[in-house]
């Protein structure tokens, strides 16, 4: 369990992400497509998981587009963004500002976020994910990890990208 804050309001989280040095956890969630997808439908590619509450809020959408505009740059790496969002909310936030991510929803359950660490007990925020980066190597080692311990603040964009070299 990790401790975050919203507006400076403590918050607790299911768990803690996944430990550098681990294999990540599989999981499986919800493309565009509607169809469920896990880490093999991305085998051999670096990702960087941006693990946001929602698209639908500012800070969110910038992480979303900060990480766009590097995943135009390395083709090498994808980059996953997860939310709780529905496919089509996050398919149309994608298609106006964010074209070279891949979202995915937690629609149909929360296991990604339980897995991970990332879900939040309690406080308004409750059900949803805490915002964090995991970032795995292409055998699907995590390489880096940062829980934002403040929900409204961004995530360390450099030392993120910098660990998917």
């Amino acid at each position: 369990m990790a401790n975050i804050t919203l507006k400076g309001v403590p918050c607790t989280t299911s768990g803690n992400l996944p430990k550098v040095g681990a294999k990540a956890p599989d999981f499986k969630l919800v493309n565009g497509a509607l169809a469920d997808v896990g880490l093999k439908d991305f085998k051999g590619k670096k990702k960087i998981i941006n693990i946001v509450p929602s698209l639908d809020t500012p800070v969110c959408a910038i992480s979303t587009r900060r990480f766009d505009e590097y995943a135009a740059t390395d083709r090498n790496t994808v980059v996953l963004v997860v939310s709780s969002d529905l496919p089509f909310a996050q398919g149309r936030f994608c298609q106006a500002e964010a074209k070279h991510v891949v979202p995915l929803s937690m629609m149909r359950d929360r296991h990604f976020a339980r897995d991970y660490g990332v879900l939040i007990q309690d406080g308004p925020l409750a059900g949803i994910t805490a915002r964090a980066v995991v970032v795995l190597d292409a055998q699907d080692k995590v390489v880096y990890t940062q829980l934002v311990s403040e929900i409204g603040h961004e995530p360390d964009y450099a030392a993120a990208i910098a660990a998917a070299h």
